[in-house]
């Protein structure tokens, strides 16, 4: 079991204990960190230590790592390092037949937590005077827009739900679509965090907010109360339970998401539950919700995050590219020939 309490040196561990204490980041959050950082250390005691060269990394300890280590890379080594992301590193560790090079998103998420590290040693511990990834380029992402269900979709799918679990799952659909809850705030969820019309939700960084429910939202509620089973013991309060009578877990909201969009004919390879939170912003932006009401229902800490949905479907472009005259041309055009 992954702890990085008992698998760390004490220099990452300090780190790590900051994000999780004080940062207040997830738990999840901080063993990427931790995994993020053991490859990199791995990868520098490898070319640094002839001895090393043949050894598979995940076969190399770095409980031997300490300040002058971390001292002496350099940013050449760091380039170094992003090299092999990109030509070197196994996809997917656990594949028959494995990729190597590492996406540029995945890449720009690693060098993150790398200046992440030297920033905390840097500008919080003062342990080093010089930051080797102070001026270091992420590599260049490539801009997508989030898919989304259209109005006529979404109500199509919450339409097909039937069957087992209906009740609950058609609430957890509700909610999704007319809240934009993460997955883990979902399954986070207490029977305590519903407050009359409104939900208590525990986001990112522990940040509590308040989302006020909708008529469907609170009717998808009522519903499923109606016939949520009473347990005992360590999830009793729990809102959502599996058929164990436990917390429900993410990879069964995620299950029951690509079968409910299945079962209403969509396709569930291109869709999931964070796509129903990108559907709910983007329906409230479609529907007249200011910016900054869409950011606090969601969560965002900055606005930027949450504008990428105001470039999805823009009524006033659509109108613009048909008011240009050489689409006019083309009609015309169309109809002589």
């Amino acid at each position: 079991m992954l702890d990085y309490r008992t698998q760390a040196p004490e220099i990452l561990r300090d780190f790590l204990a900051y994000h999780e204490t004080v940062k207040a980041h997830s738990r999840r959050t901080v063993d990427e960190y931790y995994l993020d950082l053991r490859n990199f250390f791995r990868y520098m005691k490898q070319i640094r230590d002839p001895d090393l060269a043949d050894r598979a990394l995940d076969e190399i300890d770095i409980m031997d790592v300490d300040l002058p280590f971390v001292a002496s890379i350099t940013l050449t080594d760091i380039y170094g390092y992003m090299t092999y992301l990109s030509r070197d590193r196994i996809q997917n560790q656990n594949s028959r037949s494995p990729e190597y090079g590492l996406t540029p998103a995945s890449r720009a998420r690693k060098i993150a937590t790398i200046r992440s590290f030297y920033n905390y040693l840097t500008n919080k511990m003062h342990l080093l005077r010089e930051n080797p990834v102070k001026d270091i380029d992420s590599p260049k992402l490539k801009k997508t827009l989030p898919k989304y269900l259209t109005l006529e979709e979404s109500v199509q799918l919450l339409g097909s739900v039937d069957g087992k679990n209906q009740e609950r799952d058609y609430c957890i659909l509700t909610l999704f679509l007319n809240c934009g809850l993460r997955i883990s705030e979902l399954v986070g969820l207490n029977l305590q965090d519903i407050q009359g019309d409104a939900l208590r939700v525990l986001g990112k960084g522990n940040k509590v907010r308040i989302i006020y429910l909708n008529e469907a939202c609170q009717s998808a509620l009522q519903q499923y109360l109606a016939v949520r089973r009473p347990i005992r013991g360590r999830d009793e309060n729990a809102l959502f339970l599996s058929s164990q009578n436990e917390r429900i877990s993410r990879s069964t909201v995620h299950a029951m998401v690509k079968k409910r969009l299945g079962e209403a004919g969509l396709d569930s390879r291109q869709y999931s539950s964070h796509k129903l939170r990108h559907t709910a912003a983007t329906l409230m932006l479609q529907n007249g919700v200011d910016v900054r009401a869409v950011q606090e229902v969601l969560g965002h800490d900055h606005l930027n995050t949450t504008e990428i949905y105001t470039h999805i479907d823009n009524d006033a472009l659509r109108v613009a590219a048909k008011a240009n005259p050489l689409s006019r041309t083309f009609r015309e055009k169309k109809k002589k020939d």
